[in-house]
């Protein structure tokens, strides 16, 4: 028979190495192991989830000591060093609105000036944690600067509003409805607003920045601009303030001079061509043309100096009722 230590070495050498063997206990080796009966699951720590203001300083003292001191140098000292200290909190809160088209050093700038507004508002009296009332403080202050400097144009907080609501729900819907633009409908129910509201939000999107007027239009290769596009002044306008002077004037002449002034200025006939059509002669055509014109200048004239009086004396007897008269 061969040894153990034989046996040994052919299995090393074809398996390669393998477990030394087990010297033979005394003891009875135990049945198969029953299964065990289940443990109660031990209850897991929840785990500590870390706030970002964490760092926060206690300044608590400090606060009360600040509303105690008199206005002076020591009380600035103060208030300077808490302003230092929660600091790092406000360019934590200005870091939320990066990316949005305004300059990190500026946000930082308005957050700190939040800050030092949270510092002097702040009263410890009312027992809250003063990092419960600055960091809406300095968050309102952020959004305020958005709201009053970023806007090209300014339009109503409502407008506003609307289109934030719009711009989220056309982020949502473009996960959703990907190749194509959602429409006002599916963008208005998204948001929950009315399509006339999702329409105005739309709007509102185009009005953070402007165009400039030397900026081509999208699909011109002509160079076709926003400039061209602008309208002149219209010589027409100043027309229209002498005709409608002019209406009750016409109505008051005679048919035959409305007649001629009819053709002459609104038909482009010639005098020759009227004093043909009435059987009259032409120097007869051209004086009744220049009397009843001569006429309507006068009456037109003499109504505006009219009213231009009457404007007068309104305005010396709304400044007479307002002056308080001298005793």
């Amino acid at each position: 028979m061969r040894s153990d230590a034989a046996r040994v070495q052919d299995t090393t050498r074809h398996h390669g190495a393998v477990r030394p063997p087990h010297p033979p206990s005394s003891h009875p080796q135990p049945p198969h192991p029953q299964p065990s009966q289940p443990q109660p699951a031990r209850p897991q720590r929840p785990r500590s989830k870390r706030h970002p203001h964490d760092d926060a300083p206690d300044t608590a003292a400090a606060f009360r000591r600040l509303c105690e001191l008199p206005h002076g140098p020591e009380r600035d000292a103060l208030r300077e060093e808490l302003v230092r200290a929660w600091l790092p909190m406000a360019d934590r809160l200005a870091g939320r609105f990066r990316n949005r088209g305004e300059a990190l050093d500026d946000l930082r700038q308005v957050a700190a000036l939040g800050l030092v507004k949270a510092v002097d508002r702040y009263d410890p009296e009312r027992g809250n944690a003063f990092e419960s009332y600055a960091v809406p403080t300095v968050t309102g202050e952020i959004k305020r600067h958005f709201r009053d400097h970023m806007w090209t144009l300014h339009v109503p907080r409502r407008v506003q509003d609307l289109r934030n609501r719009v711009r989220f729900a056309c982020q949502d819907l473009t996960q959703t409805t990907p190749g194509r633009t959602p429409s006002v409908a599916e963008i208005a129910e998204r948001a929950g607003m009315s399509e006339e509201e999702a329409a105005t939000g739309l709007e509102a999107l185009d009005s953070f920045t402007a165009l400039s007027l030397d900026a081509e239009l999208p699909g011109s290769d002509d160079g076709y601009a926003l400039r061209d596009t602008l309208g002149g002044p219209d010589p027409a306008l100043d027309v229209v303030v002498d005709r409608e002077s002019v209406k009750p004037r016409l109505a008051q002449l005679p048919e035959r001079e409305r007649t001629i002034l009819y053709l002459r200025f609104f038909r482009d006939m010639t005098q020759s061509r009227i004093a043909e059509h009435l059987g009259i002669s032409q120097m007869h055509v051209s004086r009744l043309i220049s009397r009843c014109c001569g006429r309507m200048r006068e009456e037109v004239l003499r109504e505006s100096t009219h009213h231009a009086a009457a404007a007068r004396r309104e305005e010396r007897a709304r400044a007479a009722r307002v002056t308080p008269s001298a005793a």
